[in-house]
C-alpha cells in the first residue's frame, strides 16, 4: 500500500485528500504545520509528500529543505501561490512537482502516481547515530553525548553531505560543489579549514579522527 503524508493547515483540503486517497487504497497521514509534518515524514516514511507552502509555523520551502536534508521522497507542492517566483523557489528547494490551488483531484492523483513511479526505493534515515555523535538530518541538529553542538551553516552543509553518504568516499570536487557551488570545485583549502573545524567540534581526538576521515588525494568519508 502506497503511503502519503499530507502537510496542510486547511482542514477541508486535508479531509478531501484523505477521502480520495483512501478510496484509492492509499495510506494517509496528515499534519497541520511544518514541524508536525517533518516529524510525520520521519515517523511514517511515506512514499510521497503533499505539501502546502503557506503553513502557520514556517514556510513550505523550509519544510522542503528539512526533508531534502535526509530523504529523496517525492514532494508535490499544493499551493495557492501562482507567481512564477514561488514555483521556482519551491522546485529549487527540492520539490518534485507543483500544483496550484484550486486544483482538480484527478490531475493531482495523476501527478502523485507519476512521482511515486519515478522514485526509487527509500532507504534514507533521518537520524545518524555513530559512537557519541547523533546527527539529526531532518532537524539539522548535532549532539555529542548529551550536549548540542553549535555548527555554522557551512559546517552543517559539509557534515550533512558526508553523513548522507556515510561509509562512502565523497570526492573533494563533489564536496566543494555541493557546499560552495560549481565555481569552487578546485578550492581545496576551503575543505581543509572547515574539516579541521568540524573535527575540533565533533571528534574526541581531532588529530586522530574516528568519524571524519581523509582519503588522501581523493576526498573524505564519514564513518
Amino acid at each position: 500500500m502506497t503511503k502519503v503524508v499530507v502537510i496542510d493547515d486547511e482542514a477541508a483540503i486535508c479531509r478531501a485528500l484523505r477521502i480520495n486517497l483512501v478510496a484509492r487504497d492509499y495510506e494517509v497521514a496528515t499534519a497541520a504545520d511544518g514541524a508536525s509534518g517533518l516529524a510525520a515524514v520521519a515517523r511514517e516514511r511515506p512514499d510521497a509528500v503533499i505539501l502546502d507552502l503557506g503553513l502557520p509555523d514556517m514556510d513550505g520551502t523550509q519544510v522542503i529543505a528539512g526533508l531534502r536534508g535526509w530523504t529523496n521522497t517525492p514532494i508535490i507542492v499544493l499551493s495557492a501561490r501562482e507567481q512564477e517566483a514561488a514555483k521556482v523557489a519551491a522546485l529549487d528547494a527540492g520539490a518534485d512537482d507543483y500544483v496550484t490551488k484550486p486544483f482538480g483531484m484527478d490531475e493531482l492523483l495523476a501527478r502523485l502516481r507519476a512521482a511515486v513511479r519515478r522514485s526509487g526505493p527509500a532507504d534514507d534515515e533521518p537520524v545518524v547515530v555513530t559512537g557519541e555523535l547523533t546527527i539529526d538530518l531532518a532537524a539539522k541538529r548535532v549532539r555529542r553525548g548529551d550536549s548540542d553542538v553549535r555548527l555554522t551553516p557551512t559546517e552543517w552543509q559539509l557534515l550533512e553531505v558526508l553523513a548522507r553518504h556515510r561509509g562512502r568516499l565523497v570526492t573533494q570536487r563533489q564536496l566543494l560543489q555541493d557546499v560552495w557551488g560549481p565555481a569552487y570545485g578546485t578550492e581545496i583549502n576551503y575543505l581543509r579549514v572547515y574539516m579541521a573545524q568540524l573535527r575540533r567540534k565533533l571528534e574526541a581526538d581531532p588529530s586522530h579522527p574516528r568519524h571524519l576521515l581523509t582519503e588522501p588525494g581523493m576526498g573524505y568519508r564519514f564513518d
